[in-house]
């Protein structure tokens, strides 16, 4: 029985989506090898901080279900809270 799946990363100006038909049983690590996707990522010069199945960051083992989405998360470049600290004080200024 196949599964599908899809793998996707986005940079700011781009993103790659590839759908996959994966044997039962398979891995992220399965789909992300078979993507090709791992290629992509090390081209662009991003160390990957985690990988996810529909937003909920799982570990290379876990197993892959029918119609997932396997995201690959980059690193925040800036928090979130130092962010709006940011945002907030440059709203301040005249």
């Amino acid at each position: 029985m196949k599964i599908r799946v899809e793998i996707v990363y986005a940079l700011p100006d781009r993103q790659w989506v590839v759908a996959l038909d994966l044997p039962a049983g398979a891995t992220v690590r399965d789909a992300l090898a078979a993507s090709g996707i791992e290629q992509v990522v090390s081209d662009a010069g991003v160390s990957p901080a985690g990988v996810g199945v529909w937003g909920h960051t799982v570990t290379l083992d876990t197993p892959v279900r029918d119609r997932d989405r396997v995201e690959i998360y980059r690193e925040l470049q800036v928090d979130s809270k130092t962010a709006r600290r940011l945002r907030a004080e440059r709203r301040r200024r005249p």
